[in-house]
């Protein structure tokens, strides 16, 4: 297998083992997202990565599983209880679909627990231990007294099962305890549950003498058991056991909501008391107790698994503290681009002179939030339009918003209350924001509005300038710091324009005409790309160089797969990025042999959409075509969601991103995994020297390459041979 996609030349062809006219030309997306999640959890059992960090890998990996299922097979779940019979893309019902990813994720739930076992024998030796109760000493106990009584106890509500106490509510993601009890005085037995408070630390880090350097942690179920006798004076335990449920979680809105705010609301309780479909219980658990949990939740054995181990991986996050930076990434400082600072820190200044393309998290979000505060505060801005798919709770964009309206600037929030599980934080932000006198807009009922796109209108002399900021990632200051993606600031007209037929379209349902720069779904973007796809398949057949560089998070639409089958028939070169889900197989005799796909799994999480088309002269190319865009390519952006796609015009802004994001991304080989015909992933081989070329460390040690537009493809390809 070769490793460096920008310089190797594409495999051999394997055989078809489908029909590549039928269903099987496409890989099942539940299959190839759990693919990808194997990927994730094999970052927690890589060496080269710190300790710590492999912690957080793998709580990663638990908290990705859980969405899956509250979403997910929540949905097949649904369909395969309806009866429903049509097949996915690749053929298989939702019945079998089910099947399939029951056997694959007990598979993976079973890694984690061994992957779990290794990293806590590496973390004592390491002087970090997660202790249980039996392991607590005596001189514990008086700090876990009054640690229990100060901060658990008012919070933790012990509930008795019986006739007179129906069993309670568990929510979603919710752990409890079932214990079993018998009255010291007379025998007289007692079955009690302990939801374990999720408004708390799950682990409880013990106090340690002076000079101590050990890390000790109890978790908390554990400390309820220890107090169990404080709970229920008077009783002695018999048995016990933990269980975590996980309940559908996706919304349904109606279509003709009249209060859309009221009706979200409204779908969160539902969703809180979605039905159970999954549930995690302690293995050997009394058996009278499972018995009785699977009684009253209701669920069926088919969703119960049992562990031999930790339950709720995801809380492992909370271990990975600063308490032991040695065993933590090595610090990472964003750079401020140099012309912010050449201007003063003046954004409108820096714009003005030149396009400016941000690479995060390499080059700073703050400047996203610094372009926005300075437009609160300028008396020459007239008027503020503002996308909020995903924010941070205390966000600074809707501060500065809010700013703004209240100063009486014109203030429009384009709020998404669908963005999955941030629904409830997205109705709060709109309310915030119409208290200052923001005018709030909630989009489509049907459609999200995913787009992400800031316009600040400022009175310039005698005329109005627009500024305009395209981004592929959220407004979200805090994964800005791990998420990579890409910002456009600019004071182009055209972009000026179209960004504002947006605003219009989502806000008055008025269709754009003549937009000048992008593209927007869901009416024409797929159409668009298979247009773009099939013009690189025309240079090919006319004998002229073709190629497509593609880089993006998920790939599944089948229509836009098929157009990279038929541009691979036709000799264009495609080379894919795709982070998680990909429905295409790559490398297949007689439909896929000139497509190869690579997933690069690394300290940050690439989340930019990028496409580069060489426009029959290849790749890289001055006369290139270079997009990029807010959408993935499934059928859920390009026809559920408005999304833009934004064809580069400028010529250093086109340079940044193909010939050194794009081609650091194709020449990386410490983070990749190669994809195969069969749909699996391997890790792409490495060098005998051990010089693997990571495009991480490579923008991390080299920030002025995406700030200065000056480097090429060739310069990386130099520096992929030289960097350790």
């Amino acid at each position: 297998m070769q490793a460096n996609f920008l310089e190797a030349p594409f495999p051999a062809p394997q055989p078809a083992e489908v029909d590549i006219t039928g269903p099987g030309r496409f890989f099942n997306r539940e299959l190839s997202w759990l693919g990808f999640n194997w990927r994730v959890l094999s970052e927690a059992e890589n060496d080269r990565v710190p300790l710590l960090e492999r912690l957080r890998f793998l709580s990663i990996s638990a908290t990705n599983l859980d969405e899956f299922y509250t979403v997910r097979v929540a949905g097949l779940r649904e369909l395969a209880q309806a009866g429903a019979a049509t097949p996915a893309a690749d053929g298989l019902t939702a019945a079998e679909q089910l099947r399939l990813i029951d056997s694959e994720a007990r598979a993976l739930m079973d890694r984690q627990q061994e992957v779990f076992l290794t990293l806590t024998a590496e973390m004592e030796q390491e002087g970090i231990h997660i202790l249980s109760r039996q392991q607590v000493t005596e001189g514990d106990m008086p700090f876990l007294a009054r640690h229990f009584m100060a901060q658990v106890f008012p919070v933790v509500s012990p509930l008795a099962v019986d006739p007179a106490h129906p069993f309670p509510f568990i929510p979603n993601e919710g752990l409890a305890l079932a214990v079993e009890l018998e009255r010291r005085q007379d025998k007289r037995p007692l079955r009690v549950l302990l939801p374990v408070p999720g408004q708390i630390d799950r682990f409880v880090r013990l106090e340690e003498a002076e000079g101590e350097t050990r890390l000790r942690y109890l978790p908390l179920e554990e400390l309820l058991l220890l107090h169990i006798e404080v709970m229920f004076p008077g009783y002695r335990m018999l048995g016990h056991c933990a269980f975590r449920v996980l309940r559908d979680s996706d919304l349904e809105v109606e279509e003709e909501a009249e209060d859309l705010v009221r009706e979200f609301e409204v779908a969160l309780k539902r969703r809180r008391r979605g039905e159970v479909v999954r549930m995690k219980i302690s293995a050997r658990a009394p058996r009278a107790l499972k018995a009785m949990i699977m009684e009253e939740l209701p669920i069926e054995d088919s969703e119960v698994i049992e562990v031999e181990g930790v339950i709720g991986i995801a809380d492992l996050k909370e271990l990975v503290t600063e308490a032991r930076p040695d065993l933590l990434w090595p610090p990472f400082a964003p750079r401020v681009p140099e012309r912010v600072t050449d201007h003063d820190g003046d954004m409108f200044a820096a714009i003005r002179q030149k396009d400016m393309l941000l690479h995060h998290p390499y080059e700073t979000f703050d400047m996203v939030v610094r372009f926005l505060k300075q437009a609160a505060r300028d008396p020459d801005v007239v008027a503020i339009k503002q996308t909020l798919y995903r924010t941070s709770r205390n966000s600074p964009i809707v501060e500065a918003l809010c700013e703004a309206a209240e100063d009486g600037k014109s203030v429009t929030a384009l709020v998404e209350l669908k963005a999955r599980f941030d629904e409830a934080a997205n109705i709060r932000q709109s309310r915030r924001l119409e208290r200052a006198g923001a005018h709030v807009v909630y989009g489509f009922t049907q459609l999200k509005t995913h787009a992400k796109i800031s316009l600040v209108v400022r009175r310039e002399g005698e005329r109005l300038v627009t500024y305009t900021h395209w981004g592929t990632g959220n407004y979200h200051p805090i994964t800005a710091r791990i998420y990579t993606d890409l910002s456009l600031f600019t004071c182009n007209e055209g972009l000026g324009r179209d960004a504002a037929k947006v605003f219009n379209y989502v806000g008055g349902y008025a269709e754009p005409q003549g937009m000048e720069n992008i593209t927007i779904s869901p009416l024409c973007m797929k159409e668009r790309l298979i247009a773009l796809i099939d013009a690189e398949a025309d240079h090919a057949r006319a004998g002229r160089p073709a190629e497509i560089w593609a880089k993006m998070n998920a790939l599944i639409e089948p229509e836009v797969i098929d157009a990279l089958y038929r541009a691979s028939q036709a000799g264009v070169e495609i080379s894919l990025v795709i982070r998680g889900i990909c429905g295409l197989r790559p490398g297949v005799a007689g439909l896929s042999e000139t497509i190869r796909v690579k997933s690069i799994i690394g300290r940050f999480l690439e989340h930019s959409r990028i496409v580069c088309f060489g426009g029959g002269r290849g790749l890289p190319s001055a006369g290139a075509r270079v997009f990029f865009s807010s959408a993935d390519w499934m059928g859920r952006n390009l026809t559920r969601r408005v999304e833009t796609l934004i064809e580069v015009t400028n010529p250093t802004v086109r340079a940044q991103i193909m010939d050194q994001i794009m081609a650091a991304n194709l020449a990386d080989v410490a983070q990749s995994w190669v994809m195969r015909p069969d749909g699996s992933f391997e890790r792409a081989e490495q060098p005998e020297d051990g010089r693997a070329f990571s495009c991480h460390r490579f923008f991390m040690q080299n920030p002025s390459l995406s700030g200065r537009g000056s480097a090429g493809a060739d310069d990386v390809t130099k520096l992929t041979h030289s960097h350790e």
